[in-house]
């Protein structure tokens, strides 16, 4: 078993945590539509924000590919890929309200926690893209002018998702975000 391998079990196994919490949220949020007497409105938003977390978590599962060779099994490692799969746990987690009963209206959540859970995934995208500038070989991808481009598209939509006012351009911005990471992946 290389180090990735041993590395990666764990890191793993935090990531599909996540996954499933998020899909946990997607199927209390539709329980809540088919229940009878249903007084819920699941809106856009908060799917949107799953989708998009869903998404990044995708792209940094397939980036920690590049990154294979350089992973080690130290105290530091494990330490630094575990804080860093639980926050993505953490973003996943506060996606869906816990009790759907207790919030009628999904994009009124949305509104409540896309600070916290965007924040965490621009703090994810620093420290990944930080450790990506720290590797020479990395680097000099990263300085390249399309992931410059897509990069910079990312994070300028981010802090918008995190701060635009009204439903209508909050939709507008997390459709953004979903659709580059669509377009991305069917480059």
């Amino acid at each position: 078993m290389s180090d990735f391998e041993f590395v990666f079990a764990l890191f793993g196994l935090l990531l599909g945590l996540t996954l499933t919490e998020v899909l946990a949220g997607f199927a209390r949020a539709i329980e809540a539509l088919i229940r009878p007497g249903n007084h819920h409105r699941i809106g856009w938003l908060t799917p949107l924000l799953g989708l998009f977390v869903i998404l990044d978590l995708l792209s940094f599962w397939r980036a920690a590919w590049t990154g294979r060779d350089l992973v080690s099994v130290t105290p530091l490692w494990l330490l630094a890929l575990t804080g860093f799969a639980s926050a993505y746990y953490l973003a996943a987690h506060l996606l869906f309200p816990r009790e759907a009963d207790d919030q009628t209206d999904f994009d009124a959540h949305f509104f409540r926690v896309r600070r916290i859970v965007i924040g965490v995934m621009l703090a994810l995208l620093a420290v990944q893209l930080g450790w990506y500038a720290s590797i020479p070989d990395l680097a000099a991808r990263l300085v390249r002018p399309f992931p410059l481009i897509l990069t910079g598209i990312l994070i300028a939509l981010m802090i918008a998702a995190m701060t635009v006012r009204g439903e209508r351009w909050s939709r507008a911005v997390m459709l953004a975000l979903v659709g580059r990471y669509l377009v991305m992946y069917l480059l």
